[in-house]
C-alpha cells in the first residue's frame, strides 16, 4: 500500500488496464494506530474506488497531508464489516505498506459510510479480493512510480462489463454515481499486482488510448 501515489490533476489516478467497480463519494477514514506520521492523523472525508485490482481513497482537502491513499489486495489483512448497534456501519481492516511507497510498517483502518453502503461495498471488496488472488503473489510488491505518461481514461475504466467477471457482477445499484467528468486519469505502466481482469491492459492500451472519450 502507498501513500499519496493515487491522485493527479485534482483526480484519481489508475493503472493502465485497471477498472473501477464501484465508487462512493462520502465517506470518512481513520487509522486507529499510534504514529507520528502526520498524514495518518485525525479523521478524513473523501472518495473511495474499488476497482479490479485494489481500493483507493482520495482525500476532498487539497491541503490534507493524505492526499490518496492505495490498498492493493495483496496488501490487506483482516478485513470486517461492522454493524454497530449506534452509529453508521463501517469496514476494518489492516494494510501492510509496500516497499518505497512513502510510509513503513502497517496500519488499522476504518472505513465509515455516512450514507450508508458499507455493507456493500465491503463484500464486493472482499469478492474482489478473492478473485485477484487465483492471479497469485500473496506479498505486496515494492512501489514504483510510473515514469510514462497520464491521460484521461477511457470509458471502460469506469463501467464494469454487463456481465460482471467469472459470474459476479459488482453492486451497482447500490453506488449508481459514476466518478466526477474529467476526474479520472490513467498511466500507461499496468498494474504491479494481481487483480480480477489481469490479463486486460494491452486490451485498452491498444484499443483506447490514442483516442478521446469526455
Amino acid at each position: 500500500m502507498s501513500l499519496n501515489t493515487a491522485h493527479i490533476n485534482g483526480g484519481v489516478l489508475i493503472h493502465n488496464g485497471e477498472c473501477i467497480l464501484v465508487f462512493s463519494d462520502k465517506v470518512t477514514i481513520e487509522w486507529l494506530e499510534s504514529t507520528n506520521d502526520p498524514a495518518f492523523k485525525g479523521t478524513k472525508k473523501g472518495r473511495i474506488y474499488l476497482t479490479t485490482h485494489r481500493m483507493i481513497f482520495n482525500s476532498s482537502s487539497n491541503d490534507d497531508k493524505m492526499l490518496s491513499f492505495s490498498f492493493p489486495f495483496v496488501t490487506l489483512s483482516n478485513v470486517e464489516i461492522e454493524q454497530p448497534v449506534f452509529g453508521a456501519n463501517f469496514i476494518k481492516g489492516m494494510v501492510v505498506a509496500q516497499q518505497n511507497g512513502n510510509w513503513q510498517g502497517r496500519q488499522t483502518f476504518k472505513l465509515t459510510f455516512k450514507h450508508g453502503g458499507a455493507i456493500e461495498f465491503g463484500q464486493a471488496m472482499l469478492k474482489a479480493a478473492s478473485l485477484a488472488r487465483r492471479n497469485g503473489q500473496n506479498a505486496p510488491p515494492p512501489y514504483v512510480p510510473s515514469m510514462g505518461q497520464s491521460y484521461p481514461a477511457p470509458p471502460p475504466a469506469y463501467a464494469p462489463p454487463p456481465n460482471g467477471y467469472y459470474g459476479w457482477v459488482p453492486p451497482s445499484n447500490v453506488f449508481p454515481d459514476h466518478p466526477p467528468q474529467n476526474s479520472v486519469y490513467m498511466s500507461d505502466a499496468p498494474p504491479p499486482y494481481p487483480g480480477i481482469n489481469q490479463q486486460q491492459g494491452a486490451f485498452y492500451q491498444q484499443k483506447y488510448v490514442s483516442n478521446t472519450y469526455y
